[in-house]
Protein backbone atom coordinates (compact mmCIF):
# COMPACT_ATOMS: atom_id res chain seq x y z
CA UNK A 1 0.00 0.00 0.00
CA UNK A 2 1.48 3.52 -0.73
CA UNK A 3 1.98 5.83 1.80
CA UNK A 4 2.16 9.87 1.43
CA UNK A 5 4.35 11.83 3.09
CA UNK A 6 2.48 12.89 5.98
CA UNK A 7 1.36 8.93 6.47
CA UNK A 8 5.29 8.53 6.99
CA UNK A 9 6.08 11.34 9.38
CA UNK A 10 2.45 10.57 11.17
CA UNK A 11 3.37 6.89 11.90
CA UNK A 12 6.93 7.91 12.99
CA UNK A 13 5.35 9.57 15.96
CA UNK A 14 7.30 11.97 17.96
CA UNK A 15 11.16 10.84 17.24
CA UNK A 16 9.97 11.83 13.45
CA UNK A 17 8.34 15.28 14.44
CA UNK A 18 11.85 16.25 15.95
CA UNK A 19 13.75 14.38 12.65
CA UNK A 20 11.54 17.07 10.77
CA UNK A 21 12.07 20.32 12.90
CA UNK A 22 16.13 19.15 12.52
CA UNK A 23 15.74 19.16 9.07
CA UNK A 24 13.98 22.80 8.90
CA UNK A 25 16.01 24.04 11.48
CA UNK A 26 19.24 22.33 9.35
CA UNK A 27 18.05 24.89 6.34
CA UNK A 28 17.19 27.60 7.93
CA UNK A 29 20.46 28.38 9.70
CA UNK A 30 22.33 27.47 6.45
CA UNK A 31 20.38 30.06 4.55
CA UNK A 32 20.63 32.71 7.04
CA UNK A 33 24.22 32.05 7.03
CA UNK A 34 25.03 31.88 3.45
CA UNK A 35 23.43 35.15 3.15
CA UNK A 36 24.92 37.16 6.12
CA UNK A 37 28.26 35.79 4.80
CA UNK A 38 27.14 37.06 1.08
CA UNK A 39 26.30 40.15 2.61
CA UNK A 40 29.60 40.46 5.21
CA UNK A 41 32.28 40.35 2.47
CA UNK A 42 29.78 42.71 0.07
CA UNK A 43 30.26 45.42 2.37
CA UNK A 44 33.96 44.77 3.62
CA UNK A 45 35.27 45.05 -0.18
CA UNK A 46 33.63 48.19 -0.37
CA UNK A 47 34.74 49.54 2.95
CA UNK A 48 37.97 48.70 2.00
CA UNK A 49 38.20 50.19 -1.22
CA UNK A 50 36.62 53.39 0.52
CA UNK A 51 39.06 53.77 3.19
CA UNK A 52 41.94 53.17 1.28
CA UNK A 53 41.03 55.84 -1.71
CA UNK A 54 40.89 58.16 1.53
CA UNK A 55 44.00 57.34 3.33
CA UNK A 56 45.97 57.69 -0.63
CA UNK A 57 45.02 61.06 -1.01
CA UNK A 58 45.94 62.01 2.78
CA UNK A 59 41.57 62.07 3.55
CA UNK A 60 42.44 60.41 7.17
CA UNK A 61 39.68 62.10 9.20
CA UNK A 62 37.12 61.06 6.11
CA UNK A 63 38.35 57.20 5.81
CA UNK A 64 37.47 57.20 10.23
CA UNK A 65 34.12 58.94 8.99
CA UNK A 66 33.41 56.08 6.56
CA UNK A 67 34.41 53.40 9.04
CA UNK A 68 31.63 54.96 11.97
CA UNK A 69 29.07 55.06 9.42
CA UNK A 70 29.61 51.56 7.98
CA UNK A 71 27.60 48.68 9.27
CA UNK A 72 30.37 45.85 8.43
CA UNK A 73 31.95 44.01 11.01
CA UNK A 74 34.94 44.92 9.00
CA UNK A 75 34.81 48.77 10.26
CA UNK A 76 35.31 47.98 13.77
CA UNK A 77 38.65 46.09 12.65
CA UNK A 78 39.64 49.32 10.86
CA UNK A 79 38.25 51.44 13.84
CA UNK A 80 41.32 49.81 15.89
CA UNK A 81 43.87 50.90 13.33
CA UNK A 82 42.98 54.51 13.56
CA UNK A 83 42.90 54.88 17.42
CA UNK A 84 46.02 52.98 17.66
CA UNK A 85 47.79 54.94 14.73
CA UNK A 86 50.18 57.64 16.72
CA UNK A 87 49.92 56.10 19.80
CA UNK A 88 51.51 52.77 19.16
CA UNK A 89 54.53 51.42 17.61
CA UNK A 90 54.12 49.88 14.70
CA UNK A 91 54.18 46.37 15.38
CA UNK A 92 51.54 46.89 18.05
CA UNK A 93 49.22 48.80 16.08
CA UNK A 94 49.28 45.20 13.46
CA UNK A 95 49.30 42.99 16.23
CA UNK A 96 46.08 45.66 18.01
CA UNK A 97 44.11 45.33 14.23
CA UNK A 98 44.76 41.74 13.54
CA UNK A 99 43.68 40.58 16.98
CA UNK A 100 40.33 42.35 16.38
CA UNK A 101 39.92 40.60 12.85
CA UNK A 102 40.16 37.47 14.13
CA UNK A 103 37.57 38.05 17.05
CA UNK A 104 35.18 39.61 13.79
CA UNK A 105 35.95 36.35 11.97
CA UNK A 106 34.79 34.59 14.71
CA UNK A 107 31.64 35.72 14.51
CA UNK A 108 31.27 34.70 11.65
CA UNK A 109 30.75 31.11 13.01
CA UNK A 110 27.82 31.83 14.95
CA UNK A 111 25.06 28.97 14.47
CA UNK A 112 26.74 27.08 12.72
CA UNK A 113 27.22 24.46 15.73
CA UNK A 114 23.71 23.65 15.46
CA UNK A 115 24.24 21.89 11.93
CA UNK A 116 27.31 19.79 13.41
CA UNK A 117 25.49 18.84 16.27
CA UNK A 118 22.58 17.74 13.71
CA UNK A 119 24.42 15.72 11.85
CA UNK A 120 26.10 13.63 14.78
CA UNK A 121 22.58 12.89 16.25
CA UNK A 122 19.90 12.57 13.95
CA UNK A 123 21.11 9.17 13.28
CA UNK A 124 20.13 8.41 16.93
CA UNK A 125 17.69 9.99 16.75
CA UNK A 126 15.66 8.02 14.04
CA UNK A 127 17.60 4.52 15.60
CA UNK A 128 15.41 5.21 18.72
CA UNK A 129 12.54 6.01 17.26
CA UNK A 130 12.85 2.42 15.37
CA UNK A 131 13.35 0.96 18.78
CA UNK A 132 10.75 2.24 20.07
CA UNK A 133 8.40 1.12 16.83
CA UNK A 134 9.56 -2.42 16.98
CA UNK A 135 8.94 -2.81 20.85
CA UNK A 136 5.16 -1.35 19.38
CA UNK A 137 5.02 -4.00 17.08
CA UNK A 138 6.00 -6.70 19.44
CA UNK A 139 4.02 -5.91 22.26
CA UNK A 140 0.74 -5.56 19.82
CA UNK A 141 1.65 -9.61 19.22
CA UNK A 142 2.00 -9.92 22.66
CA UNK A 143 -1.33 -8.54 23.63
CA UNK A 144 -3.14 -10.70 20.56
CA UNK A 145 -1.54 -13.82 22.19
CA UNK A 146 1.22 -14.51 20.09
CA UNK A 147 -1.35 -15.57 17.45
CA UNK A 148 -0.37 -13.31 14.12
CA UNK A 149 0.96 -13.29 10.74
CA UNK A 150 3.77 -11.11 9.28
CA UNK A 151 1.25 -9.44 7.21
CA UNK A 152 0.25 -7.79 11.29
CA UNK A 153 3.69 -7.42 11.71
CA UNK A 154 5.42 -5.91 8.39
CA UNK A 155 4.00 -2.60 8.76
CA UNK A 156 4.12 -1.22 11.99
CA UNK A 157 8.11 -2.21 11.48
CA UNK A 158 7.81 -0.59 8.55
CA UNK A 159 6.80 2.55 9.58
CA UNK A 160 9.36 2.41 12.55
CA UNK A 161 12.37 1.62 9.99
CA UNK A 162 11.13 5.16 7.99
CA UNK A 163 12.55 6.58 10.87
CA UNK A 164 15.72 5.75 10.81
CA UNK A 165 15.74 6.50 7.40
CA UNK A 166 14.91 9.89 7.77
CA UNK A 167 17.47 10.12 10.94
CA UNK A 168 20.17 9.78 8.36
CA UNK A 169 19.09 11.34 5.15
CA UNK A 170 18.69 14.60 7.30
CA UNK A 171 22.06 13.71 9.11
CA UNK A 172 23.45 14.07 5.72
CA UNK A 173 21.66 17.12 4.64
CA UNK A 174 23.57 18.94 7.90
CA UNK A 175 26.88 17.42 7.33
CA UNK A 176 26.51 18.73 3.51
CA UNK A 177 25.65 22.05 4.89
CA UNK A 178 28.03 22.07 7.20
CA UNK A 179 30.94 21.79 5.48
CA UNK A 180 30.07 24.16 2.90
CA UNK A 181 29.53 26.85 5.52
CA UNK A 182 33.08 25.76 7.06
CA UNK A 183 34.67 26.07 3.38
CA UNK A 184 33.39 29.42 3.07
CA UNK A 185 34.48 30.77 6.20
CA UNK A 186 37.86 29.23 5.53
CA UNK A 187 37.56 31.02 2.15
CA UNK A 188 36.41 34.57 3.71
CA UNK A 189 39.02 34.48 6.54
CA UNK A 190 41.76 34.38 4.09
CA UNK A 191 39.51 37.42 2.53
CA UNK A 192 39.65 39.06 5.65
CA UNK A 193 43.47 38.80 6.26
CA UNK A 194 43.64 40.15 3.06
CA UNK A 195 41.97 43.69 3.06
CA UNK A 196 43.26 44.41 6.34
CA UNK A 197 46.78 44.02 5.07
CA UNK A 198 46.19 46.42 2.42
CA UNK A 199 44.18 48.89 4.94
CA UNK A 200 47.55 48.65 7.05
CA UNK A 201 49.63 48.97 4.27
CA UNK A 202 47.65 52.21 3.05
CA UNK A 203 47.50 53.53 6.74
CA UNK A 204 51.30 52.88 7.86
CA UNK A 205 52.49 54.59 3.97
CA UNK A 206 49.82 57.60 3.81
CA UNK A 207 48.45 58.16 7.34
CA UNK A 208 49.45 61.15 9.53
CA UNK A 209 53.39 60.93 11.11
CA UNK A 210 53.17 58.21 8.92
CA UNK A 211 57.29 58.82 9.16
CA UNK A 212 57.37 58.80 12.66
CA UNK A 213 56.83 55.02 13.07
CA UNK A 214 59.06 52.67 13.79
CA UNK A 215 62.05 52.57 10.79
CA UNK A 216 62.84 48.33 9.41
CA UNK A 217 60.36 47.06 11.89
CA UNK A 218 59.34 43.55 11.03
CA UNK A 219 56.09 43.17 11.92
CA UNK A 220 53.91 40.41 12.93
CA UNK A 221 50.37 39.68 12.96
CA UNK A 222 48.20 37.57 15.17
CA UNK A 223 48.16 34.93 13.38
CA UNK A 224 52.18 34.57 13.58
CA UNK A 225 52.48 35.62 9.95
CA UNK A 226 55.48 37.86 9.32
CA UNK A 227 54.86 41.26 7.14
CA UNK A 228 57.74 43.31 6.45
CA UNK A 229 57.82 46.66 7.95
CA UNK A 230 57.95 49.88 5.89
CA UNK A 231 61.34 51.10 5.65
CA UNK A 232 62.75 54.50 5.23
CA UNK A 233 65.13 55.39 2.95
CA UNK A 234 68.72 56.07 4.27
Amino acid sequence: MHKSLWDIIHGGGVPMWIIVGCSVLAVAVGLERITAHWAFMDKARALTETVTRCLARGAFAEGRAACERSKSPLADVFLVGYERFGRSSQEELVAAVHRERIRVTTDMKRWVWILGTIGATAPFIGLFGTVLGVVSAFSGIDAAGGKTSIDVVAGPIAEALYVTAAGIIVAVEAVVIFNFLNQRMARMAAEMKLLTDEFLEVLVAHGPQAGGQTDGATTRDADGEEDDGHRDAA
